[in-house]
């Protein structure tokens, strides 16, 4: 009896330590730098506090803060932009084919960015008996420099409740854009396109026009246009501008299918997501 209790008593002094020593972890204390965090994630994870896919998210969160916008933006030779002095008409045939839900407006000749266009708000433009300054409609820009760190970014979003930013080099010339879903797929992977493939795989804007999903299936769309391309190789659209090009596309390429000409409308540096099929008869 008397040696258990001594047992007892020699290891209580271990248990109390080991218990010290949990509650002594980084985790419970404040993180000196971004090493001691990433050593917390490392001992939360070995411990069974996080899982991988947590670990993985708050690692990539720790590194958001070396990451410069200029190394995820979409450079300006991709972006999709409106010119505030072009034919309101002509603005919202642009965004149709585009696809886009937000549009920097820009000075072409000034070279400057006069705000940010919903496509929401061209709706009025539909009434032909109203007319409508582009510059009434437009909302203010956000503008930041391509050295700005992604999560001070990202901060910046959540406080001002916007998506998009236009990003100027050191001489203050546009060099690109950058959009909240930018910042969060260096999180989290990539996020799919806003609209559902299933309600707007196709739509036709004319008898010779239609606008498409880059994924809409290879075997739906030769049902669509009576073709058979002999594609095995692929299995959306996007991926068959991708092999015929043999390239990344960029917004304005065009690949010719017999008497079908699909044209790159929207992309990002990772795919395409829009494409444009004008039919030649």
């Amino acid at each position: 009896m008397n040696n258990n209790q001594e047992n007892n008593r020699d290891d209580s002094p271990s248990l109390l330590k080991r218990i010290r020593s949990f509650f002594r972890n980084t985790l419970f204390l404040r993180p000196r730098n971004l090493e001691d965090v990433s050593e917390v994630l490392e001992n939360s994870l070995s411990s069974d506090i996080i899982d991988d896919f947590a670990f993985s998210i708050a690692e990539k969160a720790i590194h958001l803060r070396s990451i410069t916008i200029k190394e995820i933006m979409v450079p300006r030779v991709e972006m999709v932009t409106l010119d505030i002095n072009s034919d309101p008409q002509e603005l919202l045939d642009q965004v149709i084919q585009s696809g886009h839900s937000r549009y920097p407006v820009l000075n072409l000749e000034k070279k400057s960015v006069e705000g940010l266009l919903l496509a929401k708000d061209l709706l009025p433009i539909l009434r032909k008996d109203k007319q409508i300054e582009i510059k009434d409609l437009l909302r203010e820009a956000k503008v930041v420099p391509e050295t700005k760190k992604a999560d001070s970014l990202l901060d910046d979003f959540k406080r001002d409740k916007s998506h998009l930013a236009v990003v100027i080099d050191e001489y203050g010339e546009i060099c690109g854009l950058v959009t909240i879903e930018d910042i969060l797929e260096e999180l989290v992977g990539e996020i799919e396109d806003e609209h559902d493939i299933d309600d707007n795989d196709l739509v036709q804007v004319s008898e010779t026009e239609y606008i498409a999903d880059a994924r809409i299936e290879i075997d739906e769309f030769e049902r669509k246009f009576g073709l058979d391309l002999n594609e095995s190789s692929v299995e959306t659209l996007g991926g068959l501008i991708t092999k015929k090009l043999d390239a990344l596309p960029k917004v304005g390429n065009i690949v010719n299918i017999g008497e079908i000409e699909l044209v790159v409308t929207a992309a990002d540096k990772r795919k395409i997501k829009k494409i444009g099929i004008n039919l030649k008869n």
